[in-house]
């Protein structure tokens, strides 16, 4: 699904964002790997977000809509294992990059882009603190717990408003989100690549760490 001016212009008043709560369906699309790595690895709108070591030998990618509980599972259950073992001892280089599937996940990936700025750990911090806050922005009061977290990141509520009004922001994320299901196929969340191979849905750790450590190995 490719996000659409109207449809968020329309979504992002206050009453239209806090009552939206439908997710439309994803472009059917036939399942296939990256033609190559290089593929994956360049960025396209927008600059990456991404911890870890530019010239590290293993990258994850990883594509995620914020309003995707299965998204939202892994960043509580698998990421901090990841994180620990393979990010933070420098191993890995690990990007994410947005794919929202609804006008939600959109304002959600808006917001952390406003209030990280080139700060990559504070876009991580930020998107994790909206993955376990889903079930308050998502299902309800959305505009409001949406400026609330704006505001504890250092935002003024017509700063947060202006954020999720910013029409070229969101031309970048549907820019790369088109990008990634055009030329990379993907066409649901979470998807990771390891470099350049696709895993799609949600992924144990033991399966992560086998591929990691065998990747490191060669």
């Amino acid at each position: 699904m490719i996000i659409t001016r109207r449809a968020f212009t329309a979504a992002l008043s206050l009453a239209g964002l806090a009552a939206l709560v439908g997710v439309s369906p994803l472009r059917l699309i036939t399942d296939a790997l990256a033609d190559s790595a290089a593929d994956v690895a360049k960025p396209q709108s927008l600059p990456d977000m991404a911890l870890g070591p530019k010239d590290a030998s293993v990258t994850i990618t990883e594509y995620a809509s914020m309003t995707c509980p299965h998204c939202a599972a892994f960043n509580e259950n698998v990421f901090p294992k990841i994180k620990s073992a393979y990010i933070d001892t420098n191993k890995i280089r690990y990007v994410f990059r947005e794919f929202p599937l609804d006008i939600k996940a959109a304002a959600g990936s808006m917001l952390s882009r406003c209030i990280a700025k080139d700060d990559a750990a504070k876009y991580f911090a930020v998107t994790d603190l909206l993955f376990r806050q889903q079930s308050d922005w998502v299902m309800k009061n959305t505009t409001e717990t949406l400026t609330r977290i704006g505001k504890q990141a250092g935002l003024s509520q017509s700063q947060v408003e202006t954020c999720l009004k910013d029409q070229a922001l969101l031309d970048k994320i549907v820019a790369d989100q088109k990008f990634a299901s055009d030329v990379l196929k993907v066409n649901s969340t979470p998807t990771f690549f390891i470099n350049g191979e696709m895993i799609k849905g949600e992924t144990s750790f033991e399966e992560f760490d086998k591929r990691i450590k065998a990747l490191l190995k060669s």
